[in-house]
């Protein structure tokens, strides 16, 4: 069965590029194209696309405000890759912040793109490899930042990036609740490791690791493994290298 793929960017060009592109992998098919966000909301509404590409800064209604409709419809069954020219912090976390499940910039290569739907389209987050160093430099400096600010505020709750994580990234840690081989897989999933190379590693099925992260997303009240990444450099599962 094809991936349906719904291209959204406001220069025809780029949207005829990205057809191009994704057109030529077997396996992938683009169904629709819009121009801004409210033809995205109508289209995915229309098509029902297993992925959207979503560009950021369009016309009328932006790339972050379809993206935050799209993914908090129930009856909407799409994943959000947002692509964008402008390697800047603030949407990466606004994007992030908004329910997408990937965010790749414009100058990768085709075969970035074509492996980053592939990769959203089976449930999975994708973010390139630059775009993680930041997530997990901007986590962790949450992290610090916060705990100086809750010492000196008493101890009162303060609002940062580390939100994208979601409101459980500030409740009680529920580590405990990991088996020992969950929390292995959640060391392995901050690694940026593919659940293939998991079961590499841990010396079982892919299957099996599968189910393993379902269950550790589902016991830490996190939405995808891009939050799962920020979970643990937050609560000190990893530590950044350096």
């Amino acid at each position: 069965m094809n991936i349906r793929v719904l291209v959204v960017d406001d220069q025809s060009l780029v949207r005829g590029g990205f057809r191009t592109i994704l057109d030529s992998e077997e396996g992938i098919e683009v169904i629709g194209e819009a121009a801004n966000g409210e033809e995205a909301i109508a289209a995915v509404a229309a098509l029902a696309p297993d992925v959207v590409c979503m560009d950021v800064q369009m016309p009328g209604m932006d790339g972050l405000e379809a993206t935050r409709r799209i993914t908090a419809d129930e009856a909407a069954d799409a994943a959000v890759l947002v692509l964008t020219t402008f390697n800047r912090e603030d949407y990466l976390f606004a994007a992030l912040e908004a329910g997408a499940s990937g965010f790749l910039l414009k100058n990768s290569s085709p075969e970035q793109l074509i492996e980053a739907v592939q990769v959203v389209a089976r449930g999975d987050a994708l973010l390139s490899p630059d775009v993680t160093r930041r997530v997990i430099e901007a986590a962790t400096g949450a992290s610090a930042g916060r705990a100086a600010a809750g010492r000196a505020a008493g101890g009162h709750r303060t609002a940062d990036r580390a939100a994208i994580a979601g409101d459980r990234i500030d409740d009680t840690v529920e580590l405990d609740s990991l088996t020992e081989r969950e929390r292995e897989v959640l060391e392995h999933l901050a690694a940026g490791i593919s659940n293939a190379e998991i079961a590499e590693r841990l010396w079982v099925g892919e299957s099996t690791v599968k189910t393993h992260v379902s269950k550790v997303l589902m016991k830490l009240g996190l939405r995808d493994r891009v939050h799962a990444v920020v979970y643990a450099y937050e609560h000190g599962v990893v530590r950044p290298r350096g």
